[in-house]
């Protein structure tokens, strides 16, 4: 009688940023219960903090400086099952020095290559990017659970949020971003802080700080600025606890949609048609509302972003309505 031999020792890889890292749990997670494996993560050191909390992973491995340190690395480690969900040329040397079996998906470029350039919709509809992680999962037999992204947050991060917002109502808003075009403008900032009745708790890195300073001066008395004195972590309490939440195309959107919150997402130079739209998983009720404004002839104008609007005019952002 012939036997099947399961993966009991598993390496994902992705090593880049924050929101497609926190894309990675569903993965991790099925695969720890679903194969009962030891299960490795590989990424940049920058990102294990969103890891690190992580019940489902029992090491995190770090990309090193040169690719042949990685490569030995992996190679010592002897794994049964490599998950490629980076998909690159550097992913794939690394994982095709290994001698285990691969797994990669289709990361859809060409496709996402004629909506930019030609604006030409062939993208898979409403299809996310955790559906098509789990489709080239098929073959091991790893189905996706429906229970939606993960995002732990450690006992420290907790009460740094605990200390700031102990009996306080209110709404998050995000204003960072990578890139400038996925960025809430000010004047929409504005609106979404006037018409509610709520506090609004501004969060970002450094890179956004002028504009928190102006907004939290302009209105003093509904605005809690932190931006540039959170780290992620402490980031995710203060969202945990917020009413709702208003953001970008960012990786705070995904973290605030694994914690199962309600948001109001303002997709400027991308598109959800993207795949990377809030997901709650199939078990669990959508939160969220997409804003966008539809019909303009520039959009999208990258798959990622831009720090300027090629137009000059913004009008992806700017032309959005915002849902009170």
């Amino acid at each position: 009688m012939s036997t099947v031999s399961f993966p009991r020792k598993v390496l994902i890889i992705r090593f880049s940023s924050m929101g497609d890292i926190v894309l990675t749990t569903p993965v991790i997670r099925c695969v720890k219960n679903q194969l009962n494996a030891e299960v490795h993560v590989l990424t940049k050191p920058e990102y294990t903090s969103l890891l690190n909390q992580n019940p489902y992973i029992d090491k995190i491995r770090i990309l090193q400086p040169t690719l042949s340190q990685t490569v030995l690395d992996v190679r010592r480690e002897k794994y049964d099952l490599i998950i490629d969900l980076h998909n690159n040329m550097r992913s794939r040397i690394i994982s095709a020095i290994s001698r285990s079996r691969i797994i990669r998906y289709d990361k859809l470029n060409l496709l996402k290559w004629l909506m930019v350039r030609f604006k030409i919709n062939r993208l898979p509809a409403g299809k996310h990017l955790i559906d098509r992680y789990f489709e080239a999962l098929k073959p091991v037999g790893i189905v996706d659970d429906g229970m939606g992204l993960d995002f732990f947050i450690g006992p420290e991060d907790a009460e740094t949020a605990h200390q700031l917002i102990s009996n306080l109502r209110y709404q998050v808003l995000i204003l960072g971003a990578t890139y400038y075009t996925k960025r809430i403008p000010a004047n929409k900032c504005e609106e979404i802080i006037s018409s509610s009745p709520l506090t609004t708790i501004l969060l970002g890195g450094k890179d956004v700080q002028e504009t928190a300073k102006t907004l939290s001066e302009r209105f003093p008395q509904a605005v809690l600025n932190y931006c540039g004195q959170l780290n992620v972590g402490a980031s995710a309490a203060v969202i945990r606890h917020a009413v709702k939440v208003y953001s970008g195309d960012t990786g705070m959107m995904h973290i605030a949609a694994a914690l199962q919150k309600e948001l109001i997402v303002l997709w400027g130079s991308t598109i959800p048609e993207f795949g990377m739209f809030p997901y709650y998983g199939h078990h669990n009720e959508p939160k969220n509302i997409n804003v966008e404004v539809k019909g303009l002839s520039c959009r999208p104008c990258s798959k990622l972003g831009f720090n300027t609007c090629p137009k000059k005019h913004f009008k992806c952002m700017n032309g959005i309505t915002i849902p009170i």
